[in-house]
């Protein structure tokens, strides 16, 4: 059935065989994300089983409760990269043996969620280094020693280390410098409380090319002092997603999108009439080409992001999409294209994502 999305789960691997040595050569434990493909059983089968993987983690605690148990038998931590949301406390000290916090009521109520479960809950608190996503600002140091003082009274929470997430946001680069600040933080933390912290987590797949292992950079620059990295678009997609470079070793068509052709008709490639919004409430911008042989595709916005998807025929151009529909030129393709036949698509993080979450995509192996 179509749509649907095929993953090449040998790829997989390859890319997790060059992630792993780069980061663990490194001196960094490594958490692989599982959100950008939904969790999908097979490839998180895939990433247990691998020996580099220390952590597993999601930002959706109903993708977490899909594996906590297989990953714990196997020994991997489980982590929930977003904020925990107060009404969902309870499953996150169920299935998450961490989870990343920065509002000690949030904390203070996991406390209470872990007691009633007779657990310790690990948390990692955020730093924002100026993203301006989640964390205390790094400027106010007040604000994060107060913070870790609330925390360490808390019996039923133990404060595993601090993090950081940079580039998701406000797109700044993760640096030496930024991340530098990072661990003098923690230095500080651990010199005025008297305590270890056994994770500082210095970012995600933006930050892996300060490991050296990547063509832009030839020696490591990433500061020592951090000890772990979370990735997901780089195992998945082979991308550094700072410069957004190809990772050596790695492959970017580890799954691709598949959708069936419903209508083949030659049209104009302008719309007739007056023009007002579309569906989406954006006002379209088209090119005259003349009439051209215009395809449909069962596929549309609701499970795909055509902004990122490629089709792997270099003579189609997509030209838009509405919710259920895909619209592509296939004038010029060297392919004598019918009705049933489908059409194939390369995919970037964006397109990954929503295909993966879409029910209604199929989703197969190879």
């Amino acid at each position: 059935m179509y749509p649907r999305l095929i993953f090449d789960l040998t790829k997989l691997r390859q890319n997790l065989d060059a992630v792993s040595k780069v980061t663990h050569e490194g001196g960094c434990s490594m958490m692989i994300v599982t959100k950008g493909v939904c969790a999908d059983p097979k490839v998180v089968d895939l990433i247990i089983s691998h020996p580099g993987v220390d952590f597993l983690a999601d930002s959706r605690v109903k993708n977490l409760a899909t594996y906590a148990g297989k990953a714990r038998v196997a020994g991997k931590k489980t982590v929930l990269l977003r904020l925990p949301m107060l009404c969902e406390v309870d499953e996150v000290v169920k299935y998450a043996d961490l989870s990343f916090n920065s509002e000690l009521v949030t904390i203070a109520v996991l406390n209470e969620a872990a007691e009633k479960a007779g657990v310790v809950h690990n948390i990692l608190l955020m730093i924002d280094l100026g993203d301006l996503r989640e964390g205390i600002f790094f400027r106010d140091e007040d604000l994060i020693f107060n913070a870790v003082e609330e925390i360490l009274k808390m019996k039923n929470i133990h404060l595993y280390g601090v993090g950081v997430n940079l580039t998701c946001y406000g797109a700044i680069i993760p640096k030496n410098d930024n991340l530098s600040q990072l661990v003098a933080i923690a230095d500080k933390i651990r010199s005025r409380f008297h305590i270890e912290l056994s994770m500082v987590s210095g970012g995600n797949s933006s930050s892996i090319y300060l490991l050296g292992g990547n063509d832009a950079l030839a020696e490591r620059q990433l500061p020592e002092g951090i000890t772990n990295l979370r990735l997901g678009e780089s195992f998945l997609l082979g991308n550094d997603t700072a410069y957004e470079t190809k990772l050596p070793g790695t492959c970017s068509d580890t799954m691709v999108l598949e959708a069936q052709i419903i209508e083949l008709k030659e049209k104009p490639s302008l719309p007739i009439g007056e023009p007002g919004v579309d569906a989406f409430g954006q006002k379209p911008v088209y090119e005259d080409r003349g009439v051209i042989k215009r395809a449909i595709l069962g596929i549309g916005k609701q499970d795909a992001e055509p902004g990122s998807m490629t089709p792997t025929d270099p003579d189609v151009d997509i030209l838009g999409a509405s919710s259920d529909h895909l619209i592509v030129d296939v004038t010029r393709s060297k392919q004598e294209y019918k009705v049933g036949d489908t059409l194939t698509f390369t995919l970037g993080y964006g397109g990954m994502l929503k295909a993966a979450t879409s029910p209604y995509v199929e989703k197969a192996y190879k």
